[in-house]
């Protein structure tokens, strides 16, 4: 809507001046000045207006890039959700893949409009200290990426996701350490709250679901 809208603007102050230059004299013979203040105008609102799609866009195309990472799939999107999506949207999840009648996913994923906050605010601190709304918000891309690699199950989307989360947290440019702690913490503190079709008892160290991945969140820490 934002973009029709810059669009809508940008294409106004092009009619003015195009009017302009049609009639660049007045009845009487006299030069019309140039409408600079209305040209201005326009056009500095088109690209407020427009600020707000540019970093959404941006944000998306760094989300994208964790998530193809994160997959080895290169026809990935990750779509943050724009506030009009937001406004009609009445789903509690927190990131959706759709999948289709044979089973296999489509190549994108919407993120939630407050999660995609939060994880604009993850990819603009140092990552040292995050909050739990943003080591949530970097889990969510790491399980929503999970299901476009094809995994449908919630439980073993989310063990296979929690075993990235570090991975996923250096993709947007933490460090090692600041990774690892991130998945430890979702763990301890997240994954014990999760619902029931969230979790199972196969997702534990030494446990079937288990990838003896070195920066899975039973690691020890090595600092």
């Amino acid at each position: 809507m934002l973009v029709w809208v810059s669009v809508g603007l940008v294409a106004l102050a092009l009619a003015i001046v195009a009017k302009w230059l049609a009639f660049r004299r007045d009845s009487l013979g006299r030069p019309r000045r140039f409408p600079v203040i209305s040209v201005a105008v326009l056009l500095v609102s088109a690209v407020a207006v427009s600020i707000p799609t540019v970093l959404r866009l941006r944000e998306e195309a760094t989300l994208t890039r964790a998530a193809t990472g994160l997959t080895g799939l290169r026809t990935l999107h990750v779509h943050c959700q724009t506030l009009g999506e937001a406004f009609v949207d009445a789903g509690g999840e927190l990131g959706l893949v759709q999948f289709r009648p044979d089973g296999t996913p489509e190549p994108s994923t919407i993120i939630k409009r407050d999660q995609c906050g939060d994880l604009a605010d993850y990819l603009g601190s140092d990552k040292t200290d995050p909050t739990l709304d943003q080591i949530v918000a970097v889990h969510v891309l790491t399980h929503e990426s999970m299901h476009m690699a094809g995994i449908r199950g919630e439980a073993q989307a989310e063990c296979a996701a929690m075993q990235r989360d570090a991975q996923t947290a250096m993709l947007l440019g933490a460090s090692e350490l600041a990774g690892t702690k991130l998945a430890a913490r979702y763990w301890e503190d997240v994954y014990p709250r999760m619902p029931d079709d969230y979790r199972s008892w196969e997702c534990a160290p030494g446990a079937r679901m288990d990838e003896r991945r070195p920066d899975a969140p039973w690691a020890p820490i090595t600092s």
